[in-house]
């Protein structure tokens, strides 16, 4: 029921993003001038390898996903020992790099705003802020769900399936903000 849940609250998300999608393209369209000027602004070298960095935290995550469903929580050699390490590492792992991709974020927005371009400048500001902060919030909900996790491991006795649907359904919703983060970073970097 835990992982049925997850899925219809991550369709109702979907349609959330599916409503700044169309505000965009609608904003998008009747301003072509504006988004001219200001997709100048944006770095979208940076912005690839950011993207980079959150897909690959998906492949460290679906990675602990495999550890977790075959039970191992934990390391069974050294740290340096890749092929031994169990759930834990690979969500440290995907927590690092999702730590990684946020800081990328706000540098960028650091950047923008230096630029003079902040949430009320204009329309394709306040877009852009809106669209890319709300999937920020998604991933930083979706970090805090991977310290609970984690956290977990440190506490339990015995891993239980209990502990397993945890794993993977936060690996439900990681792997829609990064999803949805490659249709964001399409809409706003590519098709300028």
């Amino acid at each position: 029921m835990v992982a049925v849940g997850t899925m219809v609250w991550l369709a109702s998300e979907l349609m959330f993003f599916a409503a700044l999608f169309a505000f965009y393209f609608s904003l998008r369209g009747n301003l072509p001038t504006q988004w001219a000027e200001r997709t100048e602004l944006l770095n979208v070298p940076f912005a690839a390898a950011n993207t980079l960095v959150l897909v690959i935290s998906s492949v460290w995550c679906q990675l602990g996903v495999w550890k977790a469903e075959r039970g191992q929580v934990a390391r069974t050699g050294g740290l340096l020992d890749v092929k031994g390490w169990g759930m834990r590492e690979w969500y440290v792992l995907t927590y690092a790099f999702g730590s990684i991709f946020i800081a990328g974020q706000v540098y960028e927005y650091a950047h923008l705003v230096h630029e003079g371009v902040t949430l009320s400048t204009d329309s394709y500001s306040s877009i852009f802020y809106l669209a890319t902060g709300f999937h920020g919030m998604h991933v930083t909900g979706g970090l805090i769900a991977f310290l609970l996790i984690i956290g977990r491991t440190f506490t339990t006795r015995r891993y239980t399936h209990l502990q397993e649907t945890g794993a993977i359904v936060t690996s439900y919703y990681w792997h829609f903000v990064d999803v949805v983060w490659i249709a964001l970073f399409a809409m706003i970097y590519l098709l300028q």
